[in-house]
């Protein structure tokens, strides 16, 4: 079994103050089981510490170490060498930031701005219902609740906003329309009106192409282009 490779990092860098965009080369000498987020560590411990790259649990649960790898959106931190060496039969790699909102500096891009997509489906509880039961518990029915908790796994980390084809100027995108399902099946949510005039608005999940790109690339395994269709076929739960 190999144990390590010759990594090379091709990395897409942005520099705000010059307002300069280059691809810049690194090698790596990497072990087989490192994470991608481990190489950009190395960069920044053994050659260039002005590298900048985003990370905060590194455990795959708050997606913002998400990058473009080769064209495809991953996790950095739950990509390990050999896996990625097998995948894309390559050591080399281009590494670069998700092409879902303004880049700050190099593989960092404003997460502000991607979230204002979401923001606008509110995917909070809007009106509380009061529980059916007398526990004061809601209700739903094992298929529901199985439906239902598989759909809020999403991490919002971007990757299917990322792979999606749709017109990013005219569709909300599939993570914020997955929001907004989340909540309509949501036994708790009293406001379901509001929920699917987003849906179904001229922004919403009518604007998805169904290429299933999506499902593809999200990291929690999620098919969201399952949920898209449920939406489009008005099969989602309503109350």
């Amino acid at each position: 079994m190999k144990t390590t490779y010759d990594i090379e990092l091709r990395i897409r860098r942005y520099d705000p103050d010059q307002d300069r965009t280059w691809v810049q080369s690194y090698r790596v000498e990497a072990g087989r089981i490192m994470r991608f987020v481990d190489l950009f560590r190395k960069i920044n411990d053994e050659q260039d510490a002005t590298l900048t790259w985003g990370s905060s649990c590194e455990h795959g649960q708050c997606g913002s170490c998400s990058v473009r790898v080769n064209g495809k959106p991953l996790l950095a931190c739950e990509l390990l060498v050999e896996n990625a060496v097998a995948s894309f039969k390559t050591t080399t790699f281009f590494i670069e930031p998700l092409p879902v909102a303004k880049v700050i500096r190099d593989l960092v891009i404003d997460t502000d701005q991607a979230y204002a997509r979401v923001d606008q489906v509110k995917p909070y509880i809007i009106t509380p219902k009061q529980p059916t039961a007398q526990n004061g518990a809601h209700q739903i029915s094992p298929d529901e609740l199985e439906r239902y908790v598989d759909a809020t796994r999403c991490i919002n980390c971007f990757s299917c906003a990322a792979a999606c084809i749709s017109d990013h100027s005219t569709f909300l995108g599939p993570n914020a329309m997955l929001a907004a399902i989340v909540r309509v099946m949501d036994p708790r949510e009293g406001e379901k009106r509001q929920r699917l005039d987003t849906i179904y608005n001229e922004n919403g999940v009518y604007r998805c192409h169904s290429s299933q790109a999506c499902t593809f690339v999200c990291p929690k395994g999620i098919d969201v282009a399952h949920f898209m269709a449920m939406a489009k076929q008005g099969a989602i739960t309503v109350g």
